[in-house]
């Protein structure tokens, strides 16, 4: 086998070679210049031409670790020699390095005929080599990636105990039956839901269900399936959300156990295909004010479902337009011209065969900006009929006497108990969106990892990811990464195991998480886009497809803005639980730990401590974390009390209030994923792991701070010297974990197939 070891005479070509592959691109040109002039030297056999022709093939470019073995023989006789004036003299001194190859005569022979291939290919010799010399020694240029700490041993602890499942999934989403193809709208729509039949057939639909109707009773793994599907097809886990999440578990949730035998083990397989009819034109994220009706007839024992105008049709229906046969419809019950307030119903809309059912109306929503493998539709009910039975009753129902009962007497609590039983919703689609995340992110990272461009003058450039503002683009998005990664396990967790009375602060959590979640999302695949340049607008390195999908993740399950609302009056109201329990002595004793909290925290050393052991203190960072999110809240119950004081409506109030409670429902869940990620990180046994984690728990802690910078000025609770510091801490952070940032890309796991073309190549590499 010929190498450049073994037969040192071909090291004159690596200079060469490695000036044409240095940019991870051989031009056409320089693929015909070099190829014509081996098939022309006389001076090396068949074999050793084939060799060195193997090295300019464009479809099989010489790996990472094969250009730095060649730089590291250039620097090598570079280091111990008197510098070359061009690439010919170079490539002898790299053939005569070990032994003498190249005699005064071979070289006199042989230099000529190089020296033209320079000329031809454009080189100017004496740059490069200058380029060379500079480059060895830059602080940027040596600043690559290097592994400290074992990539697999990562991926286990993100994993944890879901590993089994994780596997499972990404073995079925990397086969071939689930390769990823261009197709037109209507067979999109066919493709995904072969795909998600094939999921239904492997078992992963009915995780969720009881295992007494072909489920595993496990909605842990429902949500991991969710997840790890996110990083292949986004219309596959939206169909597969709607039809295993939101029509079966509305089954399972708000159903007796009648509805679970008739219809749980059909969902499960995908034999009985539906979907969730919450939403209308005109009463999106106000469940309250939808205008669909379900009148009681006592006479047959029958519900009657109309839409009594367009404006209450359901709109934006998944399964809807094409593949659904009943669906689950939120309507105002009417038993004797009494409204009792919204409940669910299952209601047919197709047959066996199709054919939409009397008294229905299906229209497509059509094309959308993204997930147009999702068959979303409207529905109208004309007077449609359906049984007594098909009342989801668990929470409310009509009982032999044409009466309405339930077992929560009062509306309100029996409308907010029946929602929070759907709040898996909420945990899904933030950990599904994180998914994306990090698939933009990998895609990002390595990209940025081999891409190179610019350099000192006269050298070779460098990978775009030394950059301190390439760093500063994507380092603390992957920060994000890690720290929602385990924010959303905790909320699973604690959704998980919930409590009755912890319902409230669960729903408000998710809620929150699903709006931060998501919007971080949307963040980091723009930021994402632009760090690739044009590579990043090119359709087959999926980051188009992975921002248009997830833009409506900002608004199905709740629009965001009004999630972080309902987070915000959760806070109020824990407040106010707070003080309402407040005697003259807890009060006096509150007010004297608050003096005591403001003394230790605005006093003028830690104002203006910059000392970066302090810096990095975690204690720090959630004392900041706190203070913020208790003078948010507690300023938010004064104003408001203020407003109405004042003499306006409530109503007025809470609209004057609405930007003051977004920033104390962020500053809320900024805590909530400050504290997990310090938790998760305090847990692990693992130093080289522990180290890594902890530079990156640093960087979210103190960007974070930096991002609300102002607000810690306007406060008092630090100085512009204190602020500055940080910030250069942030960068520093950034160049520090560049380092690792392939890695930690790597530690995702994600399947190549799910990758992008301008980075799997270097999945193979050695």
């Amino acid at each position: 086998m010929i190498t450049f070891q073994n037969n040192p005479k071909l090291s004159i070509f690596i200079p060469f070679l490695y000036t044409a592959w240095e940019d991870n691109i051989l031009t056409q040109q320089e693929y015909n210049k070099l190829d014509d002039f081996i098939t022309a030297t006389g001076w090396i056999t068949k074999a050793e031409k084939e060799f060195l022709q193997s090295k300019i093939k464009a479809g099989s470019p010489p790996s990472r670790s094969e250009l730095y073995s060649w730089k590291d023989m250039i620097n090598s006789v570079l280091s111990s020699s008197d510098r070359p004036s061009n690439l010919t003299e170079l490539g002898i001194l790299i053939a005569n390095a070990e032994r003498p190859t190249f005699n005064n005569e071979d070289i006199q022979q042989k230099a000529a005929a190089f020296v033209q291939l320079e000329a031809e290919l454009g080189i100017i010799g004496n740059e490069l080599i200058s380029g060379f010399s500079n480059s060895r020694d830059t602080v940027t240029h040596s600043h690559n990636t290097s592994k400290s700490f074992d990539v697999a041993e990562m991926t286990a602890f993100l994993e944890g105990s879901q590993s089994d499942i994780i596997n499972k999934v990404k073995s079925i989403i990397s086969s071939p039956e689930l390769e990823l193809t261009d197709t037109s709208a209507d067979d999109f729509r066919e493709t995904v839901l072969r795909w998600c039949q094939i999921l239904a057939d492997n078992g992963l639909g009915s995780y969720a269900y009881p295992k007494g109707y072909g489920g595993k009773d496990d909605i842990e793994r429902y949500f991991t399936i969710m997840e790890t599907l996110s990083y292949h097809d986004l219309s596959l886990v939206i169909k597969f959300g709607v039809q295993f999440g939101l029509w079966g578990m509305s089954i399972l949730s708000l159903g007796t156990e009648k509805h679970y035998k008739k219809y749980l083990k059909d969902v499960g397989s995908l034999a009985l295909p539906g979907c969730f009819a919450m939403t209308e034109t005109h009463h999106g994220s106000n469940v309250k004010g939808i205008e669909t009706t379900a009148t009681y007839n006592h006479a047959d024992k029958t519900f009657i479902i109309n839409t009594p105008d367009r404006y209450a049709r359901k709109e934006y229906i998944g399964n809807a337009a094409n593949h659904g046969e009943m669906a689950t419809v939120f309507a105002k019950l009417i038993i004797d011209g009494n409204d009792y307030g919204v409940n669910t119903f299952i209601v047919p809309i197709r047959d066996k065969n199709k054919n939409v059912l009397p008294g229905v109306t299906i229209e497509d929503c059509g094309k959308k900006m993204g997930l147009n493998g999702v068959d979303n539709g409207i529905l109208y009910f004309d007077n449609v009929v359906i049984p007594k039975e098909n009342m989801l009753d668990r929470f409310a129902s009509v009982n032999e006497d044409g009466e309405f009962t339930s077992p929560i007497p009062s509306d309100n609590r029996r409308f907010f108990t029946m929602l929070g039983t759907l709040v898996g919703g909420r945990i899904g689609i933030p950990r599904s969106a994180l998914a994306a995340a990090r698939t933009g992110l990998t895609i990002a990272i390595q990209y940025a990892d081999q891409r190179r461009q610019f350099g000192p003058a006269g050298g070779k450039e460098v990978p775009i990811l030394n950059y301190r503002m390439h760093q500063l683009r994507l380092m603390p998005y992957l920060a994000n990464a890690y720290a929602l990664h385990f924010a959303l396990q905790y909320v699973t967790q604690r959704f998980i195991n919930r409590k009755p009375e912890e319902m409230q602060e669960i729903e408000a959590l998710a809620a929150g998480m699903k709006a931060y979640s998501t919007w971080n999302t949307r963040d980091t695949l723009q930021e994402c886009r632009e760090a690739c340049g044009g590579k990043g607008y090119i359709s087959e390195n999926r980051i188009d497809d992975l921002k248009n999908d997830t833009e409506i993740y900002t608004t199905f399950e709740g629009d965001n803005t009004v999630l972080m609302q309902l987070v915000a009056k959760n806070r109020l109201s824990e407040f106010r639980k707070e003080f309402g329990e407040l005697n003259v002595g807890t009060l006096f004793n509150y007010v004297l730990q608050q003096a005591k909290t403001s003394i230790t925290e605005k006093n003028p050393f830690a104002t203006r401590n910059t000392d970066e052991k302090h810096l990095a203190d975690p204690d720090f960072h959630l004392h900041a974390f706190q203070y913020r999110e208790r003078e948010l809240v507690s300023s938010a119950a004064r104003r408001f009390k203020k407003l109405v004081d004042d003499g306006l409506d409530t109503f007025d109030a809470a609209n004057i209030m609405h930007p003051h409670m977004l920033n104390l429902a962020e500053a809320y869940l900024d805590r909530v994923i400050l504290e997990q990620f310090n938790v998760n990180v305090e847990n692990c046994k693992s130093e080289p792991l522990k180290e890594v984690l902890q530079r990156l728990y640093t960087l979210f802690a103190l960007n974070k701070l930096h991002e609300h910078k102002a607000w810690y000025l306007e406060q008092g609770y630090m100085e512009g010297v204190k602020t500055k510091a940080i910030r250069k801490m942030v960068s520093q952070l950034c160049w520090e974990i560049r380092r690792d940032a392939v890695p930690l890309a790597d530690a995702f796991n994600i399947p190549e197939s799910c990758l992008a073309p301008i980075v799997t190549f270097r999945k193979g590499e050695a």
